[in-house]
């Protein structure tokens, strides 16, 4: 039995759904940053080009493994005109690994803090790692999950979306 037209109607219903319940624009949420500075999420994105989004928290391995490898690649990215933004989704007791971990991976990108994961909410994110690309305010890409070299194809996204290119 040939499974791929049924995978593929899967994917496309599981895509669909995503979409439906899905945030069109950033919301209006307060974070925090790593200096415990409130700011509100809708002055986090690039207003001259592209910004990614990571959600993730320090307990979950791939999305570590995900920022790892952004970080090594963001050198060529810069091309793009793309801002990069980690929002850590640990809690009230995880939360004090953050810094540590980031002082460590020397990440060069921004990070803040969802304390109470009401922008995870608010963005309908139930898993992460949870990638999304905003164009301005306007969501376009949405990713869940991460395997390596998966970066690359977030890479090609940005190159063929951004706004130096349009």
């Amino acid at each position: 039995m040939n499974l791929k037209p049924i995978v593929t109607i899967v994917f496309m219903i599981l895509f669909s759904l995503n979409n439906a319940y899905s945030q069109t624009s950033m919301p209006n949420i307060n974070i925090k940053t790593l200096e415990g500075k409130i700011i509100n999420s809708k002055t986090t994105y690039n207003k001259n080009g592209l910004t990614v989004y990571s959600f993730w928290a320090t307990w979950c391995v791939p999305c570590i493994n995900e920022l790892d490898d952004i970080h090594n690649e963001i050198q060529k990215w810069d091309e793009a005109n793309v801002k990069i933004i980690a929002i850590s989704t640990d809690d009230s007791r995880t939360k004090r690994r953050i810094r540590p971990l980031v002082n460590g991976k020397k990440w060069d990108f921004k990070i803040f803090l969802d304390e109470n994961q009401s922008l995870k909410r608010a963005l309908n994110i139930d898993a992460i790692p949870h990638t999304i690309v905003t164009k301005g305010n306007k969501i376009i890409y949405r990713r869940i999950g991460y395997k390596p070299g998966e970066e690359n194809y977030l890479y090609d996204f940005i190159i063929n979306n951004s706004v130096a290119k349009n």
